[in-house]
């Protein structure tokens, strides 16, 4: 299938993506698991119960991510689930602060596979394998038995379409995406939900946000951050911008639209205005629903307005609010 085709399908059907390989995943278990986390994480991990979940980031003591996470607290443990690359780094500096608590935390990744269901038709197609998980709320979670094997539905607009992810046993895989294929869900490539992530505005770790980023740059800060939980990692540093700073920092991600004849612009292409070199993209595709090349990246905080016009990546374009698209289909 074509990234077109199936592009089309995530946006008008449902569309199969295997996520296994660049999502991480890590157990938490432990009575202590909840208070831990919500000492190093930016959101109010406390705060969660049985089936439901938050989005998330990790800081250095600086205000820099390491990384961003979805949480999931199942009951009697939690599911992390993470940009792959990172995890390794995730998990050692997390067993470092393990002092007296009772928290143990198991990498997942190899022994289980990570299935995505998106689209208007996702809610069926999950249905046919998982009876009653089409009314998770978003951000919710339950578990359930696949052919004798547990499974995690998680409810998930990640790729900025409305879905499901499934975390299942790695030798229930091929089962799994059969019966989700015979229920209706075509298999899409990872370019078709990459144009649906760019079109949502939704930044992705070491693509549009990395180690330098401060979440207020990337504006994920309303997903990420609890402005009413106590102290975590870097907490002091957003407040201060927040509180002193009003909010302001030096760039901020930004949306870029092309002309109708300009080619998909280069990632890491400079953004000028006039003779100054102001930011740099970080992601381009062409999109269906704009008609046209469109782009997410960082501008210098005085060019972010929409309609400022600028040259990126050598192409005339002018800056654009987020989304360009919606992220729910329903």
């Amino acid at each position: 299938m074509s990234s077109l085709d199936g592009y089309r399908a995530l946006r008008d059907a449902v569309g199969l993506l295997d996520r296994s390989a660049s999502r991480g995943r890590l157990r938490v278990s432990g009575s202590d698991r909840r208070s831990y986390l919500q000492g190093l994480l930016t959101n109010d991990i406390a705060a969660l119960t049985s089936g439901t979940g938050c989005y998330s980031a990790y800081l250095t003591a600086q205000g820099r991510m390491i990384a961003d996470m979805r949480v999931f607290e199942l009951g009697d443990d939690m599911l992390v689930d993470l940009e792959s690359g990172v995890l390794e780094t995730v998990r050692s500096r997390w067993e470092q602060f393990i002092f007296s608590e009772d928290v143990k935390i198991e990498p997942l990744t190899q022994s289980t596979a990570e299935i995505g269901v998106y689209g208007p038709g996702a809610a069926a197609v999950i249905a046919s394998a998982f009876a009653g998980a089409e009314g998770i709320p978003m951000l919710g979670s339950r578990r359930w038995d696949f052919q004798g094997a547990p499974a995690v539905v998680i409810r998930s607009d990640d790729i900025g379409v409305d879905g499901f992810d499934v975390v299942a046993p790695v030798d229930r895989k091929s089962a799994l995406v059969d019966l989700l294929i015979a229920s209706g869900a075509s298999v899409v490539s990872d370019d078709a939900a990459e144009i649906c992530r760019v079109e949502a505005g939704r930044p992705r770790f070491r693509v549009d946000m990395d180690e330098d980023t401060i979440p207020l740059e990337a504006g994920i800060e309303d997903r990420a951050i609890s402005l009413t939980k106590g102290c975590y990692v870097g907490q002091e540093i957003i407040i201060r911008v927040l509180h002193r700073g009003h909010g302001r920092v030096a760039r901020k991600l930004v949306g870029f639209v092309f002309e109708a004849a300009a080619p998909t612009p280069a990632r890491g292409g400079k953004v000028l205005s006039a003779d100054r070199e102001i930011g740099m993209i970080t992601s381009a595709v062409e999109s269906p629903a704009v008609g046209r090349a469109i782009a997410l990246g960082y501008v210098h905080r005085d060019f972010t307005q929409a309609g400022t016009p600028v040259i990126a990546a050598g192409l005339p374009a002018i800056v654009a609010s987020l989304p360009f698209v919606e992220p729910h289909t329903r």
